[in-house]
């Protein structure tokens, strides 16, 4: 995804950095999986 390092410092900020950035990571992947509509309705659900 083009990170190389990490923006924020100390352990408690790194660690929501990197929670983000595989969140991100993960919605891309179920976006491309089945697609935008579905994962709108099982948002709304």
């Amino acid at each position: 995804m083009g990170a190389t390092h990490f923006l924020m410092k100390r352990l408690k900020n790194v660690k929501t950095e990197m929670a983000l950035a595989v969140l991100a990571y993960n919605l891309t992947r179920v976006m491309n999986i089945i697609g935008i509509g579905p994962l709108m309705q099982a948002i709304r659900a």
